[in-house]
């Protein structure tokens, strides 16, 4: 069961801590949640920091990032300053990095010196927990704190607290694992941000993530890329899928609200093992603010130095082809963008990202590489020359495996715009493509989409996509069947669920008109006039 629906307190805390930003002079969305992000990563950072020093006693290594003088970058010696110059500028000019723990600045008082003091070291402190060339601290250098009142960030650092607390008692007593509740709580904050989809970006739901990522069975050691990733919900849906398949105590794990089971064990992770799924996440987004928000989600979720980077896959800035083993994405449907912005290697005649963002995934790809997609339903079937040529890509020059159409309300409230999941392997040959009609996603199709009871398709679609047979003989009349790429062809690369679907007409017989009539004429009740007027269509028989 989800946070949403389990534990109100902790729904509630969240709501308040918006109120809170709101009433406190930060009403953009994307700001707030930019905010109370840092404050966040601030506290998960503390919270994973004494985890692991705890973990030393049982033989893990490990050197806190609290350890040692902070000074600020502009303070710093020279690199050619004595070993004297060094010890009097950390003496006078540093601080204790302990006292940057979430755990102690909490405790500055008045509060106007906690601001402060989060101001002037803490976040800056922050701003530079990777290595220096690494892409968390490249794209954090512009980073501002912005809460802009002393009460407002005691008010919000309490909130914090009170939520973790809540986490805590609902992991001990409910058995959940920690992160898993934690992931929840992030996903309530960020199903906060513009309502509306911000430049076409809408969240994809995190249990469509979840199938997807299923379906498309990433492996340790894949190279996996999302070229559209937000706030990195496919490369951390990747990640969790990576870790359960080796976690030794998976099969002990209850599935959750949507069916899958999922574990987030990164603490009994290998130093090894880290490190290949550290390397293995590639992510890009044109929105600086969405890169920040990846880079920290993917961190709290024990990601030591993700790969996410500021960049528009569309432009002739990306040159990343044959890369990845794995793209995962839902790129944004914004409808055009400036023709001479494109990447003069997209051969697709057309201005609609919809469209060039599948060229771009099927370049991306190595040889035997796999793609799942969400796509807009109007590209499984518009007549336009570049429509056409994008599914051509993905059945001729690729096996096209799967089409799971889903239900136009699955990406409310954001949109209501009807969607459809593809997965297709660079360089196969497609001889018959498997198709899928969601009916249900287990949620309710409106703007609150609450959780109904059971897993809608979710569960169906995995076992029906793994034991899917060309070998049987599927008839068209359910919800999935394959269809030849010789009827494909024929009907112009369509590939609408409806197009191939068998209705089922049942044959009703009618009485003949005549035995009707006399039925009519023998009713008691109808006046002489009809009475007379179905005599004389009688005769007419």
């Amino acid at each position: 069961m989800s946070l949403i629906n389990s534990n109100p307190q902790i729904a509630s805390k969240i709501d308040d801590l918006w109120q809170k930003f709101w009433s406190g002079g930060i009403s953009n969305p994307l700001t707030a949640i930019e905010q109370i992000t840092y404050l966040l990563f601030m506290k998960k950072i503390d919270d994973n920091d004494l985890d692991n020093i705890a973990n030393i006693e049982y033989g893990i290594p490990y050197e806190s990032k609290f350890e040692g003088i902070y000074v600020l970058p502009q303070d710093r010696p020279k690199t050619n300053a004595s070993k004297e110059e060094i010890t009097e500028i950390e003496k006078t000019k540093g601080v204790d990095k302990h006292s940057l723990r979430w755990s102690q600045f909490k405790r500055i008082a008045p509060t106007e010196n906690m601001l402060s003091y989060v101001q002037q070291y803490v976040f800056p402190f922050i701003k530079e927990l990777d290595n220096e060339d690494a892409s968390f601290t490249k794209h954090m250098a512009n980073a501002v704190f912005i809460i802009p009142k002393p009460s407002l960030l005691k008010e919000a650092v309490d909130t914090i607290d009170a939520i973790f607390l809540e986490m805590e008692k609902d992991a001990n007593e409910k058995g959940q694992d920690f992160q898993d509740i934690q992931g929840d709580v992030y996903e309530m904050l960020l199903s906060e941000i513009a309502a509306a989809g911000k430049n076409g970006q809408f969240r994809t739901p995190r249990h469509i993530i979840k199938l997807l990522v299923e379906l498309v069975d990433p492996q340790l050691g894949h190279r996996i890329a999302d070229p559209a990733c937000g706030t990195g919900g496919f490369l951390l849906g990747a990640y969790q899928y990576m870790i359960t398949q080796i976690d030794k105590e998976k099969n002990k794990k209850e599935a959750d609200e949507d069916g899958f089971i999922r574990s987030s064990r990164s603490a009994l992770l290998t130093e090894d093992v880290k490190e290949i799924l550290g390397k293995s996440l590639h992510g890009y987004d044109i929105d600086q603010t969405m890169v920040r928000l990846g880079l920290m989600n993917l961190m709290m979720h024990g990601i030591d130095s993700p790969q996410i980077d500021y960049k528009d896959t569309l432009s002739k800035s990306y040159t990343e082809n044959a890369q990845y083993k794995i793209v995962l994405a839902n790129p944004p449907f914004t409808g055009n963008i400036d023709k001479g912005d494109i990447n003069e290697e997209l051969s697709l005649k057309t201005t609609k990202t919809e469209l060039l963002f599948i060229e771009r995934i099927y370049n991306m790809l190595e040889m035997g590489g796999t793609a799942g997609i969400v796509i807009p339903q109007g590209v499984l079937f518009g007549t336009g020359g570049a429509f056409v040529e994008a599914r051509k890509l993905m059945i001729e020059k690729s096996e096209l495996k799967a089409v799971i159409t889903a239900p136009s309300g699955v990406f409310k409230p954001y949109a209501g715009v009807s969607t459809a999941l593809l997965i297709f392997t660079k360089g196969g040959t497609t001889e018959n493509v498997w198709f899928y009609n969601m009916e249900s996603d287990g949620y309710t199709l409106d703007d609150k989409r609450t959780k109904k009871e059971g897993y809608g398709d979710l569960q169906d679609i995995v076992h029906q996509f793994k034991s899917r047979n060309t070998e049987i003989e599927y008839d068209r009349k359910g919800k999935f069947f394959f269809v030849p790429i010789k009827k494909i062809i024929e009907e112009n690369f369509d590939l609408s669920f409806s197009k191939y679907r068998e209705d089922n007409f049942e044959e009703i017989i009618y009485e003949k008109p005549a035995i009707i009539l006399d039925k009519l004429i023998g009713e008691n009740g109808l006046e002489k006039e009809i009475i007379r007027g179905l005599e004389e269509l009688k005769s007419l028989f």
